[in-house]
This record gives structure tokens, C-alpha cells and sequence, in this order.
């Protein structure tokens, strides 16, 4: 069992689509095991972005994740960080597949709709950096055995 992060960007926020976005992971079988709305610091935004803080672009990151706050949430599920991925699309949302959330509901590289990590790796990290472990809630077993087979969830 895999948690991921997902951030649902101040674009996403503003246009009213956090509920259908939502709502696509939850239809997926992803479960929420944490949830919460906040508003980004420049320190915080630099540690996520660390790797994209010498470009002459992340001036622009940082102001626009900072526009609203976002709503931050740990998915929890098989290969969590990958299916997310994958059912976001793209991260340039006019390169994404119809179908995909990008590809739906964007086509900006930057104004997105969500950020998720890309990697179970990357995942980890991220989710620490958001959230305590003691607001990670498990999701019952019973939850988990209408989406998984036994095999899967060993």
C-alpha cells in the first residue's frame, strides 16, 4: 500500500473544481487518509520546489501557488503515486490525453490544476513534508476489500 501527495493548485481552488477533481480519485478507489486547506510559504514552496529554485522561472511558481490556499491531501492506495499520475495527465495540460484530468480541465503547463508526486520515492518525502503521522488516518480494511483482491493488499 502506497501514500502520494496531491496538491490542488490555487487555479484549481479558484475555478471551483476541487470537489470533481476529487471526486475522479475517490471513483478510482484512491483513498483519503489525510486533508487540509492551507496557505503555502515561500520556505515551504522552496524546500518542494528545490529542485526548480535556480530557474528564472520560480519566482512566478511561488507567486502564483501562493495566490489562494490550496487543499492538500494524502491518497493512500496499490501503486498510489503512479495511478494518480497517470489519471492527471501531462504535467504541460495542452500535451495531456483527453480523458485525463489535465487533459479535461487545463492547458496551462503552470496553472495545472494539482500537483502530484512523481514518485513513490518522491511521495514519501512529500507527504512528510506536509502532514504529521498523526493525521494520517488508516482506511478500514473493509474499505480496502471492495477495491483489492487478499494477494494485492500482502
Amino acid at each position: 500500500m502506497q501514500t502520494t501527495l496531491v496538491i490542488f493548485k490555487p487555479d484549481c481552488v479558484l475555478r471551483g473544481l476541487v470537489g470533481e477533481i476529487l471526486a475522479r480519485f475517490e471513483k478510482r478507489g484512491l483513498k483519503i487518509v489525510a486533508i487540509k486547506k492551507m496557505k503555502l510559504s515561500t520556505e515551504l514552496l522552496t524546500e518542494h520546489y528545490g529542485h526548480l529554485k535556480d530557474k528564472p522561472f520560480f519566482p512566478g511558481i511561488v507567486a502564483a501557488m501562493q495566490r489562494t490556499p490550496v487543499i492538500v491531501l494524502a491518497l493512500r492506495g496499490v501503486n498510489a503515486a503512479e495511478v494518480a499520475r497517470k489519471m492527471a495527465g501531462a504535467t504541460n495540460a495542452r500535451d495531456a490525453e483527453v480523458g485525463t484530468i489535465r487533459g479535461d480541465l487545463a492547458v496551462s503547463i503552470q496553472n495545472n490544476l494539482v500537483h502530484i508526486s512523481d514518485s513513490p520515492e518522491s511521495a514519501e518525502i512529500e507527504v512528510k513534508r506536509f502532514f504529521t503521522a498523526e493525521e494520517l488516518v488508516d482506511p478500514a480494511d473493509e474499505e480496502l476489500g471492495v477495491l483489492y483482491s487478499k494477494d494485492e493488499l500482502n
